[in-house]
This record gives C-alpha cells, structure tokens and sequence, in this order.
C-alpha cells in the first residue's frame, strides 16, 4: 500500500460523510491508498457513516483526538500517511499532489512529508470569515516559523518509518501536537518537507463566538504545554504573562470601536482569540498539576 488517509473523528457525524465522500473521489489510483476512520468513543451515527463509505473502522474510548491519530498511523499499512480532519473536504487532486510533492527530495535523502493550504468553506458568517482575513489555518505562514515550524494536522503527510522512528505523536498534548511531532521529527529524523499550495483542502471553520472561543482556548491550552515542554527554547515568566494581559486589554479597547466593515470584525475577532488564548494558557502554564508532567 502506498498511502494510508487517516482521519480521526469524535461525534462528527453531520460532516463525516462529506469527507469521506472528497477522499473517496480523489484522482489518485484507489488501489494506491486505504481510508482509516479512527472512532474516539463517538456517541452519535460517525462509526456507522465511516463503516458505509468502505472505510476501515477503528474504534477506542475517548481518549482525544492524538491518541487516537496514533491508533490510525500504527495500524497502516502504507508507507506514506495523510492526516485529514472530520470536518475537512479535500479536493480532487489533494492526494496525488501530496505524493507528486514528497518525491522531491533533496541531499539529505528522502522527503520527511508534504503538506498542502486549508481554505475555509465559503460563508456569510462572521466567524469563518474572521478566520479566513486572519490566515487562522495558513499552513503556508506556519511552515515558516523560524524555531518551530510545523503543518496543521488536516492537510499533513508524513512518512511512516519517520512516525515509527520517534514514537508517533505525543498523547500528553490536548493541543499544539502537529507542532511537537514536527519538531522531534525534523531534529530526530531529518529530511525535506514541502508545501504545495495546490494541494488544497476546504474546512468548516465554526460559525459562531462561543464556539470560537472554546477552540481558542484550547489552543491556548496546547501553547502552554509546548512552551512547558520546550521551555529552555521558550523561557515565559510571571511578567511577560502580565504583559500579555495587557494586550488582551489593548484588543479589549479597541474591540470597542463600533463598525460593520472587515477592520471592526478583525478587532472583535482579535479580542475574542487572544483573550481565549491567554485563559487556556494561564491555567495550564501556571497550574501546578500540569507542570508536573513536563
């Protein structure tokens, strides 16, 4: 087998079918490539829809959605894995893009991976459009971190024996585990890794504040772990938190500032994120409990 699509899902059962249905219509050869649906302990129709679009089935107590990317990768059997999201609608020529792209090594022998652009569906909403003016998902800008580059996991592909060779995916990380995985994998393993614009996947994006916030604050959550677990590359104290909350403040003021155009939802937009962010990350980075595990 060469490509094994693993796509994890918990409760997503009113766009799973979607997703499949794209990866079930991709151009590359379908005898080339198997679809892995690992099932996090959902309570909704996501096993059944999975099991009736011919995808293999994993299922496991809900345990996250990176320890359930592990149980996806070790039970492949293809020498390349691309990771993909329930919610995420690949184009028709996402995959053989992909391929096409890790063939491009260079001198440091073969290519680590690829990844390809994530573009919200199209919406009226103000949140996926926020999001879209914003580049939340610009994998493109997250590649070029200078310390720590990485590729968001719904349009990611990486080589197996890469994954085997550094344990796959750390399951302590709530979030911020592509990023981790990215780092150990190009210290430990090394290799290129490309981007190819063209090998785009659509996401829906949420559509209201609330829900924003949640999955802000999470990634606020998964920051604070990266930077507990690299915190000789990524020292953060007491003040500098203060100080960041006297950002949050600035945002805050100029959230204020009425208007109906794309510059006063960026201002709302703003303050919404990094106030979530900075509560996901106090809690956890200043929490006793989770320093321990670092």
């Amino acid at each position: 087998m060469d490509v094994s699509v693993v796509l994890c899902v918990y409760n997503g059962a009113d766009t799973l079918a979607g997703s499949l249905r794209a990866i079930a219509a991709q151009s590359f050869p379908r005898e080339r490539y198997e679809v892995i649906v690992v099932d996090d302990g959902s309570t909704d129709d996501s096993a059944r829809i999975a099991a009736e679009h011919g995808a293999q089935v994993l299922q496991q107590a809900h345990r996250g959605h990176v320890a359930a990317k592990n149980l996806g990768w070790r039970s492949a059997r293809g020498t390349w894995i691309a990771f993909t999201d329930d919610d995420c609608g690949p184009t028709r020529h996402w995959l053989a893009l992909l391929r096409q792209a890790v063939e491009r090594g260079d001198d440091s022998g073969p290519a680590l991976g690829a990844a390809g652009r994530i573009a919200g569906y199209p919406s009226p909403l103000a949140v996926p459009r926020y999001v879209e003016l914003t580049g939340g998902f610009n994998t493109e800008r997250h590649l070029q971190h200078p310390t720590f580059p990485f590729a968001p996991g719904g349009n990611a592909m990486y080589r197996r024996e890469a994954l085997a060779a550094v344990g796959g995916l750390d399951e302590r990380y709530s979030s911020y585990d592509m990023c981790e995985l990215h780092t150990r994998l190009r210290r430990t393993v090394g290799g290129a890794f490309h981007y190819e614009p063209r090998a785009v996947v659509f996401h829906h994006h949420y559509t209201d504040w609330r829900a924003f916030f949640r999955q802000q604050r999470g990634y606020g959550r998964g920051l604070a772990q990266f930077m507990l677990h690299h915190r000789d590359e990524a020292p953060w104290s007491a003040w500098r938190e203060l100080r960041a909350w006297g950002t949050v403040a600035g945002h805050g003021l100029a959230a204020l500032r009425r208007g109906t155009d794309d510059a006063a939802l960026r201002r709302h937009g703003d303050f919404v994120r990094q106030l979530a962010l900075r509560v996901g990350f106090a809690e956890t980075y200043f929490n006793r409990r989770e320093r321990g595990r670092w």
